[in-house]
């Protein structure tokens, strides 16, 4: 005999144990407990608002990640471990200060990272498959960005590091690049090889169309060859 629920006890509601034993995540390919109060849909899993404090086990099958504005303060090593299919991290939003080193490495596919508004200082080893990277309004440093960290990125063509405190453009920049985002920061010179190639007067940068400047100190009237290459000029001016 099935005896009916008792209506004076409160329902259980599912919660994302992310500190269990390991049941789930991209070891096992399951993810059912984020699936349960995210949405996931053909290889999307939409988790914003959802009061995260950490990025939970994603299906193996995980395309696109979006966790924007939610509580997440650091990307472990382990949080993308063994996504192979994963395309987009969208993290916007969140109170992250810290990046593992080995948080992106890993990723073959990874296309697109988001990470405006938030806290970090540092990046870390980034993959070259990335097109777009977004960390508008954070507190990245120079000195947190790898030694020629965009290089190899041959295949980025948005670069968003506008509202951070970087003290210099952060080169060599891939040929690919069409849009370099960095007002507000507080760069103050530019060089005859940020954009361009100071051995070959006939060089030209074709793709790099939108590059913004404005709110640095610096004026960027002061620097005609440094941009000479470029099909359109830099936004920014005298301050």
């Amino acid at each position: 005999m099935v005896l009916p629920p008792d209506p004076t006890k409160a329902p259980v509601m599912p919660t994302l144990d992310f500190a269990g034993p390991g049941l789930f995540g991209p070891e096992t390919g399951l993810g059912m407990p984020t699936c349960l109060l995210c949405v996931c849909l053909s290889g999307s899993v939409y988790c914003d608002d959802a009061d995260l404090t950490q990025i939970p086990p994603l299906p193996k099958e995980t395309t696109h990640f979006y966790g924007r504005f939610n509580k997440i303060k650091e990307v472990k090593a382990t949080d993308f471990r063994n996504l192979n299919q994963l395309k987009r991290i969208d993290l916007t939003g969140n109170q992250i200060s810290k990046v593992d080193e080995d948080a992106f490495r890993s990723l073959p596919q990874l296309q697109d990272l988001l990470l405006a508004d938030n806290r970090i200082q540092a990046l870390p080893e980034l993959p070259v498959t990335l097109r777009h990277i977004d960390v508008r309004n954070n507190q990245l440093k120079s000195a947190g960005i790898h030694e020629e960290g965009f290089k190899e990125l041959n295949q980025l063509e948005f670069l968003y590091l506008s509202n951070n405190q970087l003290d210099y453009i952060p080169t060599p920049l891939p040929e690919s690049l069409r849009a370099l985002h960095l007002q507000n920061n507080n760069i103050q010179s530019l060089h005859q090889d940020t954009f361009c190639n100071k051995h070959d007067i006939n060089y030209v940068r074709h793709a790099l169309e939108d590059i913004r400047l404005d709110a640095n100190p610096i004026d960027i009237n002061l620097y005609a060859r440094a941009y000479i290459c470029l099909p359109r000029l830099p936004v920014g001016g005298a301050h």
